[in-house]
């Protein structure tokens, strides 16, 4: 039996921080974390930097409601992220 002091700082020394020096490379890791996806943060990244936030926030919210057994939501994601494009509620007001 261990202590509960000694589990904490392994789990501390386990875990590495990203350091991300812009607010879309914190949110894209964001992403990364709430679909169970790191492996493919950068593409999260690119995301968060290249569409509106709108967008990805409501395609966000989908994944993580829709009810599915695996734990990764990745697919689901991009699935709901390209219907909404489709639907144009990605393109900004003129």
């Amino acid at each position: 039996m261990e202590k509960i002091g000694k589990i904490i700082a392994a789990k501390k020394q386990k875990t590495t921080s990203v350091h991300a020096h812009y607010e879309f490379q914190e949110y894209g890791i964001y992403l990364s974390q709430e679909l169970h996806d790191p492996k493919h943060k950068s593409f999260y990244i690119k995301l968060a930097k290249e569409k509106p936030r709108g967008l990805l926030e409501e395609a966000k919210g989908f994944a993580k409601d829709y009810s599915t057994k695996t734990v990764n939501r990745g697919k689901l994601f991009m699935w709901k992220l390209q219907e909404l494009e489709k639907a144009g509620k990605g393109k900004p007001a003129l």
